[in-house]
């Protein structure tokens, strides 16, 4: 038998050999990530799932050594890192990457919001978003799921629908009448008449099937409204619908057609085009497999090998490539072939993987682990924590500032409590050229820009120890290149000493800085630097590192 005939069958194995931990780790994130308060302690966890509370408190460790959760006070929370699993998908599928400019440009063509879905059992899953800002403007993120019979995409999925589909999506709407399960939609206020949702919907879809685009007259909730249009690739199978939202203050579900629909197909036709250009190609992703980290040498029996590995595996998925086999999947998660096996078996038993003719690719229902929630998360939803860590770590309080003109503005900040403290707070301002984060966000500007910051900046004796020139400040701010951290002992108040690291965006800017500061008469200079400098480092690496996950597929400011 062919090595990738061999594969598939290993796939299509009877769920006898699912890995236990990975398939019951998969169900607490997705109990997590459906939680709308997105925090639920380890007994919720346990009565939701149903998994015994032991269980439920090995799967908590291990996905918090992996950066998956994170806990406060008693409370479990989606960590940031969570989203690397969902950009695996995003990636492999090649889709946004593709066509997210088409979509971009249609949305300012149109000055409309405008979406890219893709089917996802008897759902539609969004993949990417050009979201136009207004009062009234579309709230669904990447990832979010919408019933098919409430949105426009649906209509045109379902006409590819066969009468197994027809049978889950019917069992679906006897079960969760109210559209309960659909966290991202306003739950429906009373069971609609029997069959009333099913003749509108069949309809709806036989007129999709023959037209290729559909209408929106606001299932979702009142006032929505949205025209999609089929988007197929070079098999002629319907890949993703692009659709424009619009509000009813601007549009009927008519007047977006009229206005829309012609640019709609234009873009549609644009997109399947990109489609049907070179192969896709590159490296496969590889994962700094849990083993790697030695966290099961660390903490024995308490953290789950075969859940990190199951995730590893699905993390090498996200190939630009679309897909792996078997042997290359082992390969590029660092695992033997057996494990990788089984893993796959687990996630494609689950609804995760699809394996075809050897090939195992990502699905789009691995965007439900808490791609949407975590992709509304701001800039001081991911670094507060690390702050808090870092005030911790160190007894001292910390902060992160943004350079605004020729001061720093403070945009986040974690006090300790003591007699002495000094009074800053989020929007407090200092003149950068006396301050350790300002001059960290300094060194980082390219060597024109500082010239010319240093040469307009009027210098003031702060203290008897500030650096009043533009020659001195140049000096250090040379040092502090080097050094990748600025100390500033005495310059902006008396008494007051601070060190500061930069924060880079991925690709490599400085955009913000990271500072702890002390009162000078508890530590020397250099006992300062070697208490606080290593925990500061290992918070900006853990900041930046979140950062870089949650910012692969949308702009955060730190403003």
């Amino acid at each position: 038998m062919p090595q990738a005939t061999r594969e598939t069958a290993a796939a299509l194995a009877a769920p006898g050999e699912t890995v236990g931990p990975l398939e019951r780790g998969l169900t607490v994130l997705r109990a997590m990530a459906g939680d709308p308060a997105a925090r639920l302690r380890a007994s919720d966890l346990a009565r939701v799932t149903g998994l015994a509370r032991s269980t439920v408190d090995r799967i908590a460790i291990t996905l918090e050594r992996l950066g998956y959760l994170r806990s406060e006070d008693r409370d479990l929370l989606l960590a940031p890192r969570l989203m690397e699993l969902g950009n695996a998908y995003l990636t492999s599928c090649g889709l946004p990457d593709a066509l997210e400019p088409h979509a971009v440009s249609l949305a300012d063509e149109l000055d409309e919001s405008v979406s890219i879905a893709v089917p996802d059992g008897d759902g539609v899953r969004f993949i990417t978003q050009a979201t136009r800002r207004r009062a009234m403007s579309l709230a669904f993120r990447i990832g979010d799921l919408l019933p098919a019979e409430r949105c426009a995409p649906g209509a045109l999925f379902a006409a590819g629908w066969d009468d197994d589909d027809r049978g889950r999506w019917l069992a679906r709407r006897r079960e969760d009448p109210l559209d309960a399960g659909f966290p991202a939609v306003p739950p429906r206020a009373a069971p609609p008449r029997p069959g009333v949702i099913e003749a509108e919907f069949g309809a709806r879809v036989e007129e999709a099937a023959g037209l290729g685009w559909s209408l929106d007259d606001q299932f979702i909730e009142p006032g929505l409204v949205a025209v999609a249009h089929t988007v197929r690739d070079p098999a002629g199978v319907a890949v993703c619908a692009l659709s424009v939202v619009s509000h009813t203050s601007r549009h009927s579900a008519q007047s977006l057609r009229e206005y829309a629909l012609p640019r709609v197909r234009r873009a549609a036709a644009a997109m399947e085009a990109e489609l049907r250009r070179a192969p896709r190609h590159g490296p496969p992703a590889v994962a700094s497999g849990p083993a790697d980290r030695g966290l099961k040498a660390e903490l024995g029996p308490e953290f789950l090998q075969s859940l990190a590995r199951g995730l590893a595996v699905l993390r090498v998925l996200g190939s630009p490539r679309g897909g792996l086999s078997l042997t290359a999947a082992a390969e590029a998660a660092g695992l033997p072939r057996a494990s990788a096996r089984r893993s796959l078996i687990t996630l494609q038993y689950l609804g995760y993987v699809r394996a075809d003719a050897g090939v195992f690719t990502l699905l789009p229902r691995v965007l439900e682990l808490g791609y949407a929630g975590l992709s509304r998360l701001s800039f001081g939803d991911i670094a507060r924590p690390h702050l808090v860590e870092l005030t911790r770590r160190v007894g001292e309080s910390a902060s992160i500032a943004v350079l605004d003109g020729d001061e720093i503005r403070y945009v986040e900040r974690v006090p300790t409590t003591r007699i002495m403290s000094v009074d800053i707070t989020v929007g407090t301002r200092f003149a950068a050229y006396a301050t350790s984060m300002g001059r960290v966000l300094l060194a980082g500007l390219p060597a024109p820009e500082r010239a010319d910051r240093l040469a307009r900046t009027r210098f003031e004796p702060l203290t008897r120890h500030t650096v009043t020139t533009a020659g001195a400040l140049s000096d250090i701010l040379d040092s502090v290149s080097g050094d990748g951290y600025a100390l500033v002992d005495e310059e902006l108040e008396e008494g007051l000493r601070s060190v500061a690291m930069p924060l880079r965006d991925r690709p490599g800017h400085a955009f913000a800085a990271v500072n702890v500061s002390q009162h000078a008469g508890r530590a020397t200079r250099q006992q300062f630097l070697d208490t606080v400098l290593p925990p500061l480092t290992d918070a900006v690496a853990r900041i930046e590192a979140d950062l870089a996950v949650v910012t692969e597929r949308q702009h955060i400011t730190a403003n």
